[in-house]
Parts: C-alpha cells; structure tokens; sequence
C-alpha cells in the first residue's frame, strides 16, 4: 500500500476533486484505499479497522454525505474510456446474497453468487472491457415489484411497501424497472449524456431472450451480441405479416404474422448445419495434448429471423426489424 499509495491519491483526486468540502476528498480518498487493502469482507467495521480510523467516518461518507454519486461514476466512466479504451460494452448483473428483508431492493430471487434462488440484491452494471482489462462504468440497483407500492396488489401491501421504502430512503420516483431496461437506462447515459462513443453490446440470455432489448439496441444504432435460449421465439426472416380485411367497424387491425412464431432450436435444425460457424471467443491458458491453443470455440449461426413480437412498430418505409 505504501508503494502504491501515491497512484490511489493521484486516482481520488480526479475521482473526487469535484467535491467542495475537503473533509469528503480525504474521506473519499481513504474509503478507496479501504477497498484496496487484503481483507475479504469489504463492508465499514473490517474496513476501518484495517484503515485504523473510527467506522463512522466511512459509515458517513457513503450513507449521508452530500456529494454527486452520479458525477463520480461519470468521471470514472471517462477514465475507463481512455485507460481501457474498450472494444465492446458488456451488460451483466451480480446478485448480493443477504440475511434480512430490510436492505433495499432485496428479495428472493435468483442468486448468481449462490447459484440458486435466494434472499438477495442484484445490481445491474455496464462494464467497458477488452481481452486484458474491464471497468465497470455504470450501475443500477433492481427493484423489485415487491418494493414497488405501485405494483401493489391491495391497499395494505401497498402502505407495508411504502413504509419499507421510507426506511431505505427510496426516492419516490424511483420504480421497478425490467432489468433490460436499466441496461438501456446506463447505455443512454453512457454514450449519450457522458459522450463515451459507442461500441458493440454483449450479454447473455437473460437480456437476449428480451425481443423489447433487441429492438431498444437497433433503435439505438447500437450492434451486439447476444446470447438467446434455445426456447426464445422468432419468425423466419422470409416471413411476412399480413393485415386483415376491415368493414370500418371497430378499431382497424394492424399488421400480423399468420403463422405463430418458432422456439429458435427447430428453426435452427430447420436451417442445417450448413448455416453454422465456429468462432473463437477466447484463448485459455491451460494447455494440453489435445487442445494445444486452449481456445475455446463457440458454434454461432448465420440464421435470420423476425422478433416475436406481435406489436412491433413499423420503420418510415413500412418495413419491420
């Protein structure tokens, strides 16, 4: 830490330097090396001990002190754009497993650090990454609809909701959200409001399987790559939808498809091996006899298929995605 400590300093201070008060730089300042020092439990008490300072000074700074946690992630946004200089922007979300029910945001839902459902919090975050370095560059906390009085079913869950709210101090704009949609919450704030530039999208079914998030990045001019399940639906590309008659009574219909859509496993047997591709997506350290590169291959294919989605919005020229 001595050796380094000089390069965290230089670090806060563009970090933090924004911050009017001097007692929040330094305080800031010794919360980043808290962070950096050996220790497994990262949580105020294990930290200040290891720093030799009173809790409450960390416990103050995160919990009450007035600064602009939006300006410090994009201050840190545009030094992970110049240092890591990304080739892609990857979404992802990490469960917190927790104990209580009081923390905000928690709830059952599945865990990624348990591997199972669980009592948790799950943090959705934008990560600006290439093949040696990631930084996270943006993050959202998901609410659940169990911490949404809005979403309530009957009056007295909704008061029970609100009263937990009060305690979190869960402003009272802030709503659920599908988790798609925080990623393209950060995504605009990322490549609009902070000016980083754009870059391909990556992330795994549980965004790909989403036709609403799909249609959100080619809305956005934005490529990616995305994983789906092997149950998500589509319709082949050479379909075509079709509007039905209309007498004038009611409300006119609008486009649709005639058959109903496809899971995307028989729309790939449909298509035949021939329509795959064996892509390298990463090169492993572990060598062996039989695998003397350690790469490890993905089989991606060359399928082109309509969204399954029944209302989607036509483009100007009257086309579909």
């Amino acid at each position: 830490m001595a050796r380094v400590r000089p390069v965290i300093e230089d670090f806060a201070a563009q970090m933090f330097g924004g911050f009017a008060r001097r007692d929040q730089r330094a305080k800031g300042e010794l919360y980043l090396r808290g962070l950096m020092l050996d220790g497994k439990r990262k949580s105020m008490q294990p930290m200040a001990a290891r720093l030799g300072v009173d809790h409450q000074q960390l416990q103050q700074f995160v919990s009450t002190s007035t600064w602009d946690h939006v300006e410090v992630r994009r201050r840190l946004a545009g030094w992970a754009g110049e240092f890591v200089d990304p080739d892609a922007l990857v979404i992802d979300d990490t469960g917190f497993p927790k104990d209580g029910k009081d923390s905000p945001g928690v709830a059952r839902m599945y865990c990624g650090a348990l591997g199972k459902t669980g009592n948790c919090q799950v943090g959705v975050s934008v990560h600006a990454v290439t093949d040696w370095a990631s930084a996270a560059i943006d993050w959202r906390l998901f609410l659940p609809e169990s911490w949404d009085d809005e979403k309530a079913a009957d009056d007295k869950t909704a008061t029970e909701i609100r009263a937990r709210r009060a305690r979190s101090a869960i402003p009272d704009e802030v709503r659920h959200r599908e988790k798609w949609r925080l990623a393209l919450d950060m995504l605009d704030e990322v490549t609009g409001a902070w000016g980083l530039p754009s870059r391909p999208v990556v992330a795994d079914a549980g965004y790909g399987d989403a036709t609403e998030f799909r249609l959100g990045l080619t809305e956005r001019g934005l490529t990616y790559v995305l994983a789906v399940s092997p149950a998500a639906t589509a319709h082949p590309a050479e379909a075509v939808p079709t509007t039905a008659a209309w007498i004038g009574n009611g409300r006119p219909p609008g486009p649709r498809y005639a058959d109903k859509p496809t899971d995307l496993k028989s729309l790939a047997i449909a298509a035949g091996r021939g329509a795959g591709k064996f892509v390298v997506w990463r090169h492993g350290t572990k060598k062996s006899p039989g695998n003397p590169t350690a790469s490890m291959r993905s089989r991606f294919l060359a399928l082109r298929v309509r969204p399954a989605n029944r209302n989607i919005p036509r483009a100007e020229d009257g086309s579909l995605p």
